[in-house]
This record gives structure tokens, sequence and C-alpha cells, in this order.
């Protein structure tokens, strides 16, 4: 058993190490437009991500960025341990000139050490491949760094989170070009309507999920929107996400995100 886990593990690390020398916009597991959630793929456990955010406004009505590129995103669990876990994972914004990103994050999930201990994370996200500015790209090093804390609340009334980040000063700013690299994040999330498959797996067919993010940069917002799971591992995510700094992100858009593990 140990050797098969360990061979599992051994094609996992060489498989991230390669995508690390194809290049990486990295987008670790989210609760809605954040990294704010305490989740962490499990170990072997791929997950696709497609996500999608365009404008609904008129032309003459928008304001900076009326849409962003589709984000197609890949993660993997590589630690076969229940209390430490960690996941990596790259993202592809292909309409972009450099268009890899990449993400890593570390932590424990709730109560792994002692009854009633929060779920903690660190990690690293938007880790760009681009760190000077060119006439066809600017820099897409933003380079993240975030902790995490995620609490389930009693009652059965969601889980909420609450995460500080720091990135790079130098592409981290305000349309003013102000240094906005520092800030918080909160998340909150709530799942219904639980249910049974054919395999006797339970899990729930709605959650609502909602996060914001301080600092007036290009991480700087947040939404509210609903999940839709058609399986305990095929969902579709949908709704509004609301800008800090609309000079750069532009207006308010609608996001479509669909997520399968395999």
């Amino acid at each position: 058993m140990l050797r098969k886990i360990s061979k599992k593990l051994l094609v996992l690390v060489i498989l991230f190490f390669s995508l690390m020398l194809v290049s990486g916009n990295t987008t670790p597991s989210t609760t809605y437009w954040t990294p704010a959630v305490m989740d962490i793929q499990p170990f072997g456990i791929f997950h696709i991500g497609i996500d999608n955010y365009f404008d609904t406004t008129r032309p003459s009505d928008s304001v900076g960025v009326s849409a962003f590129p589709t984000d197609v995103q890949v993660e993997v669990g590589i630690i076969p341990f229940d209390k430490v876990q960690m996941e990596v994972g790259i993202d592809a914004l292909y309409a972009q000139q450099y268009p890899y990103y990449f993400n890593a994050k570390l932590g424990t999930p709730e109560d792994s050490f002692f009854k009633g201990q929060p779920g903690i994370d660190v990690g690293i996200f938007n880790v760009g491949t681009h760190a000077k500015v060119t006439p066809d790209s600017g820099r897409t090093d933003q380079d993240i760094m975030d902790v995490i804390v995620g609490k389930t609340l009693p009652f059965g009334l969601g889980r909420i989170h609450l995460a500080l980040y720091q990135g790079n000063k130098e592409v981290l700013v305000a349309s003013d070009g102000s240094v906005q690299n520092k800030g918080g994040m909160i998340a909150y999330d709530h799942s219904f309507c639980p249910v049974k498959d054919k395999d006797n797996n339970d899990y729930y067919k709605i959650e609502f999920a909602a996060d914001w993010a301080s600092g007036k940069n290009a991480i700087g917002g947040g939404g509210a929107g609903i999940y839709y799971f058609f399986t305990k591992d095929i969902s579709l995510l949908v709704g509004p996400v609301w800008y800090n700094d609309i000079q750069i992100n532009g207006s308010w858009k609608i996001t479509t995100q669909l997520d399968i593990n395999i």
C-alpha cells in the first residue's frame, strides 16, 4: 500500500513541476471571487474549472474592461495525509499575451489536532510569468501570499472565512498609481437541500456563496451567487461580481463557473 501511495505521489509531483516548466495565473480553491476558503483538494483528486466573467451593460455604459478572458484551471491535492493537506494548480487565460499563473496552498482542516480547531491555510496565488512591462502586455507577477482561517458556525449556519493577503507592490496598484498590495478577505457559504446519489454518497444540491476582498487593485471586489450541484463532483456557479476599482476591472459582471472533480 505504501509503495502504491509513493508512486502516486511521485507522479503528482512530476506533473506539477512539468506544469511549472510550461508556465502558469493561478486560482486556488475559491469561495466565489476570492481564494478565501479553507478547503483544499484531497490527495490525488484533480479539479477542473472553467470560469467566465462577462459584462451585461450596453457598450456606451461600460467602464474599463468589458469581459475577462476565460479562465481554465487545474488543481490537484499532492499530500496523502488527513491532518495536513496541500494543493497546487495552474490557470490559463489564453486571450492574454502571457496567460499562465500558478498557485499553491498548504493547510490543516477543522478539528484536525483538537476539537474546535479552525481550518488554517497559507498559500500563494496569481504567480504570473511576466515580470516586466512590454509594449504588448503588462506585468503578471502579482505573487499574492495569504493566510486563511475558516470555521463552521454552530446550529447549521454555514461557514465563515477570514484572510489577510500581501502581494507584489509594483503590480498591485490602484488606477491612480497608489500602492494597494495589502488587504483582507472575507467569505461565507451555506449549503442546502441534502441528497444522496446512487452510490449512497451524501451531498448538497444548492450552495449559497459570497465573498469580498479589500483593496483598489486587480483582486479587490466580491459578489454573491448560487452553486447548483448536478452530482457531488460537478457544479455550476452563477452570480454577479462587483469591483473596488472599476477603472481596472470595469463595471460589474456576471460570472459562470463550471467545476468538476475527477
